[in-house]
């Protein structure tokens, strides 16, 4: 399979579709008229997914950029299975220890539903644990467990789960046992997602690492990269601003970048005018 880029509206990252073909993972379709379609997308991961924007000496500074403003459309699984108006911080009530800010979700879904008929939902289900290595999320876990449920429990009032987004991988780099065990945890992660969750093409959307000073961080952008399986592309995060406070986790504009160039990955094969549809 050979890496292909899409055009972007932003020069400070490169979104690089590498893995997937035409498959029968259910697209963004237009629905019959008067009905309402929730696409379901989940966000899992570490802090970066979970959202670390505008997060400064322990506090949120509260600033919403437009690209994550609210929308009647745009609806949140909350830690309490209730579906609600999708808010930042969107992690706040999952990630609870630590201070949630800005993170990729509401980007993606704003730049989602500007692409897609106005008679659909996008639903975000938050599921994105703030320092948490590959381990923890396989089969078996807690997180894993948990993720799959959440996921579940979001189907009972119907609609259907279009995608993962994922962004990971930071606490693999510091040691080179997780970090070269990075690609073959993560495709048996997907596959006993897919499997577990009945979605057997399900989309997966991954950030590949930004650049840092951890010893293992090239072995693992080169794991995600490598991911070999259907239906599964990266966006490199490399160039996007890093909070000067911690070099460690995106500014805010730079989730919204990221956010919404997921979005077009996604799109480009899953949405209204793809190839896929």
């Amino acid at each position: 399979m050979t890496p292909s880029s899409l055009p972007l509206f932003f020069t400070v990252v490169l979104a690089n579709v590498v893995f997937g073909r035409p498959s029968q993972t259910p697209s963004l379709s237009t629905p019959g008229a008067n009905v309402v379609a929730k696409d379901i997308f989940i966000l899992a991961g570490q802090s970066n997914m979970a959202g670390r924007g505008g997060v400064h000496g322990g506090k949120w500074d509260g600033n919403i950029p437009p690209g994550c403003k609210p929308h009647p459309s745009i609806l949140r699984f909350s830690a309490k299975h209730k579906w609600e108006v999708a808010k930042e911080p969107l992690h706040a009530d999952i990630d609870v220890k630590k201070i949630c800010g800005i993170g990729p979700g509401m980007p993606f879904a704003n730049e989602v539903l500007a692409n897609v008929s106005k008679t659909r939902v996008v639903g975000l289900v938050p599921c994105a644990i703030g320092g948490t290595r590959m381990t923890k999320w396989a089969r078996g876990t807690p997180l894993y467990a948990r993720l799959v449920h959440r996921a579940n429990e979001s189907l009972r009032e119907g609609g259907a789960i279009r995608g993962l987004l994922w962004f990971h991988g930071e606490s693999d780099t510091e040691s080179r046992i997780d970090a070269e065990a990075y690609k073959d945890r993560m495709e048996t992660f997907i596959n006993d997602l897919r499997s577990d969750l009945n979605v057997p093409n399900l989309p997966v959307i991954q950030v590949v690492t930004p650049s840092g000073d951890k010893k293992f961080m090239d072995t693992v952008r080169r794991a995600q990269k490598e991911v070999n399986l259907p239906d599964v592309w990266w966006v490199d995060a490399r160039g996007l601003n890093m909070k000067s406070d911690d070099h460690m986790h995106l500014t805010t504009i730079s989730q919204v970048h990221l956010g919404r160039n997921m979005a077009r990955v996604f799109l480009a094969s899953y949405g209204p005018s793809s190839p896929h549809t």
